[in-house]
C-alpha cells in the first residue's frame, strides 16, 4: 500500500472522485436555467414529502438556516457513502462501488425529474456526476493491471499528481459553476432596474426609536436582516426577457403581463409586516418593510373571475403554490410587489414579484417568484403547505415580543429599558403591557403609527433589583381584543401565548 491505513486511503480516493462528480455537476447545472444539481433535486424531493410536524421542527431548531441544514445533511450521507465507494473499489470489490454509484446517481436522476420546469434535460447534471465518479475512480485505480491505461505505472508520485490534477478540476469546475450562477441574468438585470415612481408616497418614516433603544428591533427591517422561509433549496435565476405573469383560470378574460407592461401600471407603496406560521412565540421569523407594487385587485378584476371562484392561488418559479381567499381582496392593499425598501426585490426575497397580502400569514399568500395566479375554488385546489397538514385559512394573529432584555441573559440592577414589537396586521395594536414579576401590569410606551398592517415598537422603563424575574408582554389589537393567553403550537395555524423571559439581575 501507498499509505498506512486502508479505510483512510481508499476513503480518501472515494471523496476525490465523488467531489468531481459533484463539480461536474454543479458546472453543467450551471449552464441552463432550470437545472438543479443532484443534492439540490434530492432536497427538493425531502422538502415536498416532509410532514409538517418535521418542518415545524426544522425551522424551530435551524430558523432561517433550516435548508442549508438539509443540505449539509445531505452533504454528510453522500460523504460516507464516497468513503464506502472508495473503500470497495480500491479492495476489489469494483461491481459494489459501481452500484452504489449508479443507485446514487438513479436517485439524483429520478428526483429531478420532479424539479419545477423538469424536462429530459435535467438527467444530465446526475447522469454527468455518475459518469465523472466512474471514470475518476478509474483513473486512480493503481490496482488494476489489465488496463492500457495511465493507473498501470501510477506510483506514489503519480498517484499524488494524478489527485492534484483531478482537485484543480473540480475546484475550477465548480468556480466556473458558481460564478455562471452568482453572474446570471437575475443578478445583472436587477441591478439595472429603476422602480417606477409611485403616484402618492408614503410619508418619510419618523424617527427610529431603536436608534435610541439598543437592542430594540428596527422601525424597518433592513433587507440583509429580513427573514427567510421558502422553499427553495437554490434562489431561482428568472430571466426578466422571458418573464410574464399569467392570471388564468376561472376567469372570463386571462390576461399576461410582461415585466415592462406590469411596471408601467400604476404604482403604490404599502407599508405592511409580514410573519411565517412557523414564528414561535417570541420568535424572529417576522419583518417590516415598505413594499412598492402594483394593486393586486385591479389585476384580478381586469381578469373578470367567475362568480363561483373563491380562492386565489398563486405559483413560484420554483413549483410552490400559495392559495387565499378571493375575499380577502376587500381594499387591504394587497399588491404584486416588485420593491422593498426602496430597492428592487432582493432575489431571495421573491425577483422579480412576488405577491403580499396584509393579515395572511405568507404559507397561502407571499408566493414569491411569481409567474401564475389563477383563480379556483377551495374545494378544487389547495396550496402546497395545506395537504401537509396546515390550515387554508390563515390570519396573522396578534402577537408581541420582547427584544431586550435576552431570555436567561444577567443585568446589573438599576436602570433599565425592556422593550420590543407588537403586531395585528389590518387590526394594528392599540396598547401593548408588561408584567415584571408579580408585579401589576403595567402599560409600555408606543412607539410611531406606520399604518394598521405594520408592527408597533414599544418600550418601558425597569428600576431592576437583585432577583431572578420573569418578564411578560401582551398586546391589545385596534379592535379591543386582547392577545390570548393559552400556550398554542405553530400548527396548524399559527402560535399563541404570552412572550415571557426570565432575567437574572445581578448586584
Amino acid at each position: 500500500m501507498l499509505f498506512k491505513g486502508r479505510w483512510r486511503v481508499d476513503g480518501f480516493l472515494g471523496l476525490i472522485a465523488v467531489g468531481a462528480g459533484l463539480a461536474l455537476a454543479q458546472l453543467l447545472a450551471s449552464l441552463k436555467s432550470g437545472l438543479n444539481t443532484p443534492v439540490v433535486s434530492i432536497g427538493n424531493r425531502v422538502i415536498d414529502h416532509v410532514p409538517a410536524s418535521l418542518k415545524e421542527f426544522a425551522i424551530r431548531t435551524f430558523g432561517v438556516d433550516d435548508k442549508r441544514a438539509l443540505v449539509t445533511t445531505i452533504y454528510v450521507v453522500v460523504l460516507i457513502l464516497a468513503i464506502l465507494i472508495g473503500h470497495s473499489y480500491f479492495s476489489g470489490k469494483r461491481g459494489q462501488a459501481r452500484a452504489i454509484v449508479f443507485v446514487m446517481m438513479a436517485l439524483a436522476a429520478l428526483a429531478s425529474l420532479f424539479d419545477a420546469k423538469a424536462s429530459a434535460v435535467s438527467l444530465v447534471p446526475s447522469i454527468g456526476a455518475g459518469g465523472a465518479t466512474i471514470w475518476v475512480l478509474h483513473l486512480l485505480d493503481n490496482r488494476n493491471k489489465k488496463t492500457e491505461t495511465l493507473t498501470e505505472t501510477l506510483n506514489r508520485r503519480d498517484l499524488l499528481k494524478t489527485i492534484g490534477y483531478v482537485g484543480v478540476g473540480s475546484i475550477a469546475a465548480m468556480t466556473v459553476g458558481n460564478y455562471f450562477r452568482n453572474h446570471a441574468s437575475a443578478q445583472i438585470q436587477r441591478l439595472n432596474i429603476v422602480l417606477p415612481k409611485a403616484l402618492k408616497f408614503l410619508p418619510s418614516p419618523p424617527k427610529d426609536p431603536a436608534l435610541t433603544t439598543p437592542g430594540l428591533s428596527k422601525l424597518f427591517t433592513p433587507n440583509s436582516e429580513f427573514y427567510r422561509i421558502d422553499t427553495a433549496i437554490v434562489v431561482p435565476n428568472i430571466n426578466l426577457d422571458s418573464w410574464n405573469l399569467q392570471i388564468f383560470g376561472m376567469v372570463k378574460n386571462p390576461r399576461q403581463y410582461t415585466y415592462k407592461e406590469l411596471t408601467d401600471r400604476p404604482v403604490f407603496e404599502l407599508d405592511d409586516t409580514i410573519a411565517c406560521v412557523s414564528n414561535e412565540v417570541g420568535g424572529g421569523l417576522v419583518g417590516n418593510a415598505r413594499w412598492l407594487g402594483i394593486r393586486l385587485d385591479d389585476l384580478i378584476k381586469e381578469a373578470d373571475p367567475y362568480s363561483t371562484a373563491d380562492q386565489v392561488m398563486g405559483y413560484s418559479d420554483d413549483g410552490f403554490s400559495a392559495g387565499f381567499p378571493l375575499a380577502a381582496l376587500d381594499g387591504r392593499d394587497a399588491m404584486i410587489a416588485i420593491g422593498m425598501n426602496g430597492q428592487p426585490l432582493p432575489l431571495d426575497h421573491g425577483f422579480p414579484a412576488r405577491i403580499i397580502v396584509p393579515g395572511l400569514y405568507g404559507y397561502v399568500s407571499a408566493t414569491k417568484w411569481l409567474t401564475k395566479i389563477e383563480l379556483t375554488r377551495f374545494d378544487r385546489a389547495q396550496g402546497y403547505w395545506v395537504p401537509r397538514g396546515w390550515s387554508a385559512q390563515a390570519p396573522i394573529k396578534t402577537q408581541s415580543r420582547i427584544d431586550t432584555p435576552i431570555d436567561a441573559s444577567t443585568v446589573k440592577a438599576g436602570k433599565h429599558v425592556i422593550a420590543g414589537v407588537a403586531w395585528a396586521p389590518t387590526r394594528g395594536i392599540s396598547k401593548v403591557e408588561v408584567k415584571i414579576g408579580a408585579d401589576p401590569w403595567r402599560a409600555a410606551t408606543l412607539g410611531p403609527v406606520l399604518a394598521k398592517t405594520t408592527w408597533r415598537q414599544w418600550w418601558i422603563d425597569w428600576d431592576a433589583i437583585p432577583d431572578k424575574v420573569s418578564i411578560s408582554v401582551r398586546a391589545t389589537d385596534g379592535t379591543g381584543a386582547l392577545q390570548s393567553s393559552k400556550s398554542v403550537p405553530v400548527a396548524p395555524n399559527g402560535a399563541e401565548g404570552w412572550h415571557t423571559v426570565y432575567i437574572n439581575v445581578a448586584t
